[in-house]
């Protein structure tokens, strides 16, 4: 029996409750999601573009998931903060999937802007998100299919026509539970022609050893000219598992940065797939993962060129320990009329032991001559060459190889166009390196000794 039964049977036992804690234009989504997931097979290990990622295995386990909407009986604005030092922010956050604000979430964001609770401003704004929800996440996918189905809340960041925010946005995800719990999350992030804004999304786990679950759908429209750069920032727990699936669609001259950094985690997945529909328009992609122990990171990204002039710069980089497993998988499709396309897609990683794997498979599905486009992959060590020399100049071997490591990582790090965010992740990089296991207290997080 598939594991897909659980959570369908869980649906039509309860269309009434998941309908009524929710709002029209995401309930409108699910007999249609039901639908398609009535007759779908999860994905296991082995199949394509999921060589060494189980689905089926993933979503097995008897997660309960908060349909009746159960308020937490906590203050997130106290019991969590996440702060980046150095760096002002407009902080919101997910409670599980449940959007909470702090006292000084609305301070600063210009007239116009719409932030928070999907489900409130779907009720509120229903005709301005309606030409957006569910429009570029397809319900093929068993992710986007199942989050359709169960998701009642989420977060919008909706900025019109010109407007540019200068303050960050920050957008803090925990995951906490005594027992095991799915966080079904739905993002939805407009950017309207001219405009500008940067989110910073930070999930974390509290209680540690208890298996949770993020599944969430990201849909991100940059309108003509827009500007949007996205940090998404992984530290949660070894019983941690996470399946994201993000849809970018990009209009003329508009210019997306994605960075996403996992520093700890357990089982994650995360998926990109991205539409480049305008001429002129940039995106660059850029991911890291240090993975040890029995952790596991599997990247999935199309990029597809749909028209002229367009260019996209993708790297990822991954170091791989212990028994840890990684996975890369990336196609670049430039359609028959994108002529001018630049594409270059690459993915280095670092393997530092017998028992840990590393796949990749990068990939160029050209139906034009007038393109620049290239695309490679590294699987390798670390040079002992280098770490003699450098052990030559008084350093420790086991220094040598951090800043070697630190090192390989530099390029990705140095992606992020926010300076005072640049540094505090680099820091963050390091201290992961040198072997700290305890990444909430980079938050500062009174929570994470309770």
């Amino acid at each position: 029996m598939s594991a897909l039964n659980q959570y369908l049977d869980l649906y039509e036992s309860n269309k009434e409750l998941i309908d009524s804690k929710s709002a029209p234009l995401l309930n409108a989504l699910r007999p249609k999601a039901a639908e398609a997931l009535q007759t779908m097979r999860l994905p296991v290990r082995g199949s394509e573009d999921y060589e060494l990622t189980d689905l089926e295995k993933m979503l097995a386990p008897d997660f309960g998931v908060n349909i009746a909407r159960v308020n937490l009986p906590v203050d997130p604005a106290r019991t969590f903060r996440c702060d980046v030092p150095h760096m002002s922010t407009t902080l919101f956050m997910l409670v599980n999937d449940k959007c909470a604000e702090t006292d000084t979430t609305r301070r600063g964001l210009p007239e116009g802007v719409l932030a928070g609770s999907l489900r409130d401003i779907a009720e509120s704004h229903p005709d301005l998100l309606a030409p957006y929800f569910g429009h570029i996440a397809p319900l093929s996918n068993p992710v986007v299919a199942l989050n359709s189905l169960l998701a009642q809340d989420g977060f919008v960041l909706y900025v019109p026509r010109g407007v540019r925010i200068e303050k960050t946005i920050q957008l803090v995800d925990i995951l906490s539970h005594e027992a095991p719990l799915m966080a079904v999350r739905r993002l939805l992030i407009i950017m309207e022609a001219d405009s500008a804004a940067t989110l910073l999304i930070c999930d974390h786990t509290q209680n540690a050893d208890v298996q949770l679950f993020n599944l969430q759908t990201i849909e991100v429209f940059a309108g003509a000219g827009a500007k949007l750069d996205i940090y998404d920032l992984e530290e949660s727990s070894t019983s941690t598992s996470r399946l994201s699936a993000m849809y970018i669609k990009q209009e003329q001259d508009s210019n997306v940065l994605v960075d996403s950094i996992t520093l700890y985690n357990g089982c994650t997945r995360n998926e990109y797939h991205c539409s480049l529909d305008g001429r002129g328009a940039h995106l660059r992609l850029l991911g890291m993962g240090i993975e040890d122990d029995k952790r596991h990171l599997d990247t999935y990204s199309r990029i597809s060129h749909n028209v002229p002039d367009c260019t996209t710069d993708e790297l990822f980089k991954y170091v791989v320990d212990d028994e840890a497993t990684g996975a890369f998988t990336g196609r670049i499709y430039v359609a028959k009329g994108a002529s001018g396309t630049e594409a270059y897609q690459s993915n280095r990683n670092l393997v530092g032991s017998d028992t840990a794997r590393m796949h990749s498979k990068p990939q160029l599905e050209i139906y034009n001559d007038d393109v620049k486009c290239s695309h490679g992959t590294a699987i390798g060590q670390l040079d002992p060459m280098q770490v003699f020399y450098m052990r030559t100049r008084g350093l420790s071997e086991a220094k040598a190889r951090l800043l070697l490591k630190q090192a390989f990582m530099a390029d990705v790090l140095d992606g992020i166009r926010e300076e005072s965010l640049r540094d505090r992740l680099r820091h963050l990089v390091e201290r992961r390196f040198a072997g700290d296991t305890t990444p909430c207290t980079s938050c500062g997080a009174e929570s994470c000794r309770h």
